[in-house]
């Protein structure tokens, strides 16, 4: 179902959110799927990188940390100007 829908993923229960495959391929259909995803996934830099490719905005779902990231916090700038907002405040 995130093949087609990535925002499917909302409606997974906890284990499958927890599922890297899965949600990375959820993340690709559709970077909202980030929001629904484990908490240690959204703390993993690949995917929230490959978010952050497909729309900036998504650093906003990101863990902390990875919005101190300056690499990954600059991809998402790239992207989408106003993901700054969400960058940690030393980078801004």
């Amino acid at each position: 179902a995130v093949r087609q829908n990535g925002l499917a993923l909302s409606f997974a229960v906890g284990p499958l959110k927890a599922d890297r495959e899965l949600v990375l391929e959820a993340v690709r259909q559709n970077w909202l799927a980030l929001e629904d995803a484990a908490r240690p996934l959204k703390a993993d830099r690949e995917f929230v990188l490959e978010a952050v490719q497909q729309n900036g905005h998504a650093l906003s779902f990101a863990a902390d940390p990875l919005k101190a990231d300056r690499e990954l916090v600059l991809e998402a700038v790239r992207q989408n100007g106003d993901a700054l907002h969400w960058a940690a405040r030393p980078l801004k």
